[in-house]
């Protein structure tokens, strides 16, 4: 099973170079993890539906994290 991040964060204005977001990511507002992708899809569309988001200052992500172990390691 593969766990997930629901990421809020600011837009940055661009500046002509690219983005890379391993090397300066976006400034992160919000983080919320969900176990499924339809739990991880349903925080998104609430987040989307936040007036910063619709403004288009900030963004919402959605992250796989992993694959959890499906049967416990003894």
């Amino acid at each position: 099973m593969t766990r997930f991040l629901v990421v809020l964060t600011d837009v940055r204005p661009p500046d002509g170079v690219g983005r890379d977001e391993r090397t300066s990511p976006e400034r992160r507002r919000q983080v919320v993890g969900a176990n499924s992708r339809e739990a991880a899809d349903r925080i998104a569309g609430a987040f989307m539906a936040l007036g910063m988001v619709r403004a288009g200052r900030q963004r919402v992500k959605v992250i796989a994290v992993g694959r959890r172990p499906r049967h416990p390691v003894f």
